[in-house]
């Protein structure tokens, strides 16, 4: 059971990994560049970004966090608790962020991909991108929390 958990902590850190690096470039490049970007652009390219994003984004999340859960649960029935609990950790934020997403980030997504599609602008494109952004950065610590986390399981 010791070796399932690493091996399932592993997987959760590879897997959180693509989400958090994702995520972390958006709040430190991303985020920067289209302010600097008519709304036009910003309506196209961040349509286009969610269109491809929330189609294929979602394997390495539901992966991670599955893998989260089988690293908390073998730790557990290996009877090694501090991983267990650091992997359980991990699991509460990856928890947390996907609601941050479904909450804040989905429907903003869904609205600029559907004006991409349109090839509109809506009047409040700046606003919507304004509300992503300002959780594009709690979403990176959350993934990057729970990263940390993983990799105090592994250690342990």
């Amino acid at each position: 059971m010791h070796l399932a958990a690493h091996i399932a902590a592993l997987i959760a850190v590879l897997s959180t990994g693509v989400g958090y690096g994702t995520d972390a470039f958006c709040a430190l490049v991303q985020r920067p560049a289209l302010a600097r970007v008519d709304d036009a652009t910003l309506t196209a390219v961040m349509g286009n970004v969610h269109r491809f994003g929330d189609r294929r984004m979602p394997v390495p999340g539901i992966l991670g966090i599955i893998a989260s859960a089988a690293a908390c649960v073998f730790a557990a029935l290996a009877g090694r608790p501090v991983p267990s609990a650091t992997a359980g950790a991990a699991l509460a934020l990856l928890v947390v962020w996907v609601l941050l997403y479904l909450r804040v980030s989905a429907p903003i997504n869904r609205a600029l991909t559907a004006a991409a599609d349109k090839h509109q602008t809506p009047a409040n494109a700046r606003a919507l991108q304004h509300d992503w952004d300002r959780i594009i950065t709690p979403r990176a610590v959350l993934q990057g929390l729970a990263i940390a986390a993983l990799c105090v399981s592994l250690i342990n």
